[in-house]
């Protein structure tokens, strides 16, 4: 009776995560429409690259910067360095940006961007935040424009994709990606939802940016931080599908290993702050907020297929009756996932990617075990496409 109560609770609990899933899902299968296409007013836009022991990627997402179709009178480019080598910044001083060299005793994103933004003064509107890897093109500074000249827009999300697919893991990490683009931002954006923050591509007013992202000491996460921050005082975080940002997908799995554990201590860790926030958000209909914790308790959908598969083979062992629940709920989450990768990834090399999951959920699970203060130091993974033939 007792094992069969348990029982019964995980599969409530996978259930509810596999739903909201599945309702958000279904929702992206339908554009977002825009209601402006253009711009009467050039926007003072500032550029913020944190680049920590970036020399191998920091010129092209610089070189990117750079060539923007925009007025350049209108735009800074502002590259963060920290520990970077002596080579790299040298060349960076020949190339019109601004350089901000920082020293810190704990490196973190939200120190390097309130250092350079406390530098370079206020005469901006518009804050962009990118990643070191990332690359955009020419004109990705004229579609952040012309949002954020529409009425209410204060927060929104560019479109992140992968730069590099050379590995089966860099496959699946792109798959997931789009995912993620799918069901938490477009999804959450045609139900009348923010969309979730990710921590490059990211836009802001300016002024809002450096008034919230002061008080923010987040060590990881601070995408969540800011986030979550920003929903409290019920900013909404808008999406943009069509404005791209590429983005340098991971490529072997002890790097994987390290940046899901740095995502799964931060879900934890703001999980613990934003718990009790849950009678005040129901009050005062804050329904973002409640979303967004409801995403902090959720099981990444990595470890969700596993466990999901891993039940429902293991009580066909035993017990055919009670599997058939588990395998449909298994066949509900692979099409629901289905439904969230967008039709030009659902390619063979994909499909052989897809392969390897098995790995990833033994790495994901493993993690679980390691995750005792990772969230109070700065776990860095290195970047630099290899080339590699899948």
């Amino acid at each position: 009776m007792l094992l069969t109560s348990i029982e019964y609770l995980i599969f409530f609990i996978l259930s509810v995560n596999i739903l909201y899933l599945l309702v958000f899902s279904v929702a992206s299968r339908y554009p977002l429409k825009s209601s402006q296409t253009s711009a009467s007013v050039f926007k003072r836009i500032a550029i913020l690259i944190p680049a920590y022991k970036e020399d191998q990627v920091i010129m092209e997402c610089v070189n990117s910067c750079l060539t923007q179709d925009y007025p350049h009178q209108k735009y800074d480019t502002i590259v963060i360095s920290d520990q970077m080598k002596d080579t790299t910044v040298s060349s960076l001083k020949t190339l019109p940006l601004k350089l901000i060299n920082v020293v810190f005793q704990n490196s973190t994103k939200a120190k390097a961007l309130n250092y350079a933004m406390a530098k370079i003064g206020d005469n901006y509107d518009i804050a962009v935040i990118l990643d070191a890897d990332n690359v955009v093109d020419s004109k990705f500074l004229s579609h952040i424009n012309i949002s954020m000249n529409q009425e209410g827009i204060e927060v929104t999300q560019a479109h992140r994709t992968a730069k590099n697919k050379n590995t089966k893991l860099a496959i699946l990490d792109a798959i997931s990606e789009e995912i993620n683009n799918s069901i938490f931002r477009l999804g959450h954006m045609n139900t009348g939802l923010s969309a979730a923050l990710i921590g490059s591509g990211m836009v802001f007013k300016y002024e809002l940016l450096k008034k919230e992202l002061y008080s923010i000491n987040a060590i990881g996460g601070f995408d969540r931080a800011l986030e979550l921050t920003l929903i409290k005082k019920k900013k909404k975080i808008t999406y943009l599908p069509n404005t791209y940002v590429w983005d340098e997908k991971i490529q072997n799995h002890h790097n994987f290993s390290k940046q899901r554990k740095r995502w799964l201590s931060a879900q934890l860790h703001y999980l613990r702050l934003s718990f009790k926030e849950i009678p005040q958000a129901i009050q005062t209909k804050n329904w973002d907020l409640c979303d967004k914790i409801f995403q902090q308790m959720s099981l990444p959908r990595v470890l969700l297929l596993g466990i999901t598969f891993l039940i429902a083979l293991g009580t066909s062992f035993f017990t055919w009756e009670t599997s058939i629940k588990w395998w449909i709920l298994f066949i509900t989450l692979s099409i629901t996932l289905y439904i969230a990768i967008p039709k030009q990834m659902l390619t063979t090399k994909s499909v052989t990617a897809i392969l390897i999951l098995p790995l990833s959920f033994i790495l994901m699970f493993l993690n679980l075990f390691k995750l005792k203060n990772a969230n109070k130091r700065f776990i860095h993974t290195s970047h630099g496409i290899k080339n590699l033939v899948l």
